[in-house]
This record gives C-alpha cells, structure tokens and sequence, in this order.
C-alpha cells in the first residue's frame, strides 16, 4: 500500500507526534508498504511525481522528544503563511495515498478538524471520525457524555476565561479542555496554587476543567474495534503522569498487564468498551482511569483517540501482550480503520 504518516503540526504535543510517526514509517516500511512521513505543517517542497518511489530515509532526521514543549513560534517561522495548517502539497499528497496514518497528537488532529476535511477530499485515514474526534478533545463534552452514559468519572466544573474562577475544594485538578500530554494539568492544593494553575493553563486554552482530585492507582486500557486489550498501570517515580514522565525513559513504571484481580481487570475493560461506545470511536482508542485509593473505586477519566505511537508508548505496550508486534499492531490499526469505507 502507498501510506503516507501524517505527523508534526504546530500543537504543543509536535515533538511527540514527529517521533510517533518515525516509528510508525518505520514498521510499515519493514512490512514492505511504500511509505512517506509528512509534516502537515511544513509539507515537501520538492517534487512528488514519484514521491513513494523516492529513495529517502524519511525518518532520519526526527530526533528524540525534549524533556519541554516544543517551540511553536518558532516553528510558524519557517512558513510564510503561517495562519494556515495544511504546507505545501500535504493535500496532494495524502490523495496520492491508499490511505493516511494519522500520527497527529494533540489539537490539531485530535480535535476532528483534519479529519472534516479530509472527508470533503476523499481522503482515507487511520482513527475515529470527525465528530467523536471533536468530542473526546473536548474534556467537558467528555465528561457530560460519561455521566449521561452512567460513566463513573470525577464531578468536575468548566471555567471559561470571560466567567472568572470560582473557588473549588481542595486539592483538585486544573487541565485545558482540549489538551493531551498532560501540558496544562496541574494538581493543585491550596489558593496560591489554584490561581497560578489558572493563569498558567489559559495560556493554552481559553477553556478549563476543575476537576476533583482522586488520589491513587492510574491505569490505561485501549480498545481496538471495539477488543479491549490488557491493562497497563501507569507509575510514575515521581510527581504524577505529567510531559516529562510520559515520554522520557525510566520516568515511569509501566506494568503490563497491570497487577489487578480478574473482577478489577474485567471492570476496567468494560468501562474502556463503554466509553469508546459512548463518544461513538471507530478503530481505536485510550482510555484513562484512576482507581481511587481509599473505595478502589475506578473512575474514567478521558479518551484519547489518536493515542501515541512513541518508544514508551502504552497502546504498542498492550498489544505486545497479547502478541502483537508493533509493525503488526500499525497494519492492524490500518485493516480496522478501513472499515469506516466498506
């Protein structure tokens, strides 16, 4: 197949989705697909006549995720309309594809806006569609569908930056509606942490999600067309699952399958089916929980449809356990995602 991944972007999660979609190039490539990685931001320049003929290692200049964000202003340097996300032949070239792996992360990707257009193009692609994209993005629709679908997940408020803050009990969650990677969440404890916490994540949404804080056991589960895979617990050394303890090795101890009872095991997979069902996913997503400390209670905290493919990543993780290897997991997530086109 002519496969184009699709990576990059001008969203805070660039440096984790350039390194996902290495991966990914690199595992179809080792299947025998002709195979391209294109940032959608800053496109190819060259000629694309015979684009997957090309003998280029498309992969070799990606390099590892940094411990911060990615610079994004400098990034919009580089492109002389910067205002618009598409670069130069991405369009022509994703026609040219059987279809695209989507290894975005994080708004732009996430939120269903590439995929609306992709559709309007006739454009095949890997992951849910628009709408569930656009509902799992959004942490505060999430929620509401959760509770309106018996869900069990933490009572939260939304603040936007015009309402003000309001005063919630402490200690409790601050996150961006419409992040990933954990920039912009914050657990904070006290008044003087709440109002920089604020100040902090509307410097990258202009709507916030308080959150009550469960303190204990996080786990992850994935749902590939509608199978849920084994249970990873997620542990960090330090701190909580935050940017740098994600995607820097040995931050974090990811046992897979988590240590869990059969009936622990069991609840989380379900409420991983329900949820995916709920926001309507097609092919494949991530859920995650937190298993309160004190009740054992499990509570869903959110969805991520365009789940990472990096090194550390959990969805390669679980399927490893059930004896899918990665090459075999992306052409896996492939055959599903053309389901949407029967």
């Amino acid at each position: 197949m002519k496969i184009t991944v699709l990576c990059g972007g001008i969203s805070t999660e660039r440096d984790v989705s350039l390194v996902s979609g290495s991966q990914v190039y690199k595992a179809l490539k080792s299947k025998g697909h002709q195979v391209v990685i294109l940032d959608i931001y800053l496109g190819y320049t060259g000629d694309i006549t015979d684009i997957f003929e090309k003998d280029i290692d498309w992969a070799e200049k990606v390099s590892k995720i940094k411990k911060t964000a990615p610079d994004l202003e400098a990034v919009k340097a580089m492109r002389k309309n910067p205002e618009v996300l598409f670069g130069e032949n991405v369009i022509n070239i994703c026609k040219m594809s059987d279809i695209v792996f989507m290894g975005l992360h994080g708004d732009y990707g996430e939120n269903g806006k590439v995929q609306a257009a992709f559709d309007l193009y006739g454009i095949k692609y890997t992951g849910t569609d628009y709408i569930s994209s656009a509902m799992a993005m959004d942490k505060s629709i999430t929620k509401r569908v959760f509770e309106m679908e018996g869900i069990l997940t933490p009572k939260s408020i939304t603040l936007k930056k015009e309402t003000g803050a309001g005063i919630p009990e402490f200690p409790c969650v601050v996150k961006v509606c419409s992040g990933g990677s954990s920039i912009g969440v914050y657990i904070v404890r006290n008044r003087h942490e709440y109002d920089m916490a604020i100040e902090d994540a509307y410097k990258y949404d202009n709507k916030l999600l308080v959150e009550q804080y469960i303190k204990g056991r996080e786990f992850t589960d994935g749902v590939i067309d509608g199978q849920a895979l084994p249970v990873v617990e997620i542990a960090p050394k330090e701190g909580f699952y935050d940017y740098k303890n994600k995607y820097q090795e040995g931050s974090t101890i990811e046992t897979c399958p988590a240590d869990l009872t059969e009936e622990q095991t069991l609840k989380i997979q379900e409420m991983a089916k329900k949820a995916y069902n709920a926001l309507g996913i097609l092919a494949y997503a991530r859920m995650d929980f937190v298993m309160d400390e004190v009740t054992g209670e499990i509570y869903c905290l959110e969805a991520n449809t365009l789940p990472g493919m990096t090194p550390t990543s959990l969805i390669p993780q679980e399927a490893a356990a059930i004896g899918v290897d990665f090459p075999s997991l992306c052409e896996w997530i492939i055959n599903v995602s053309l389901k949407k086109y029967n």
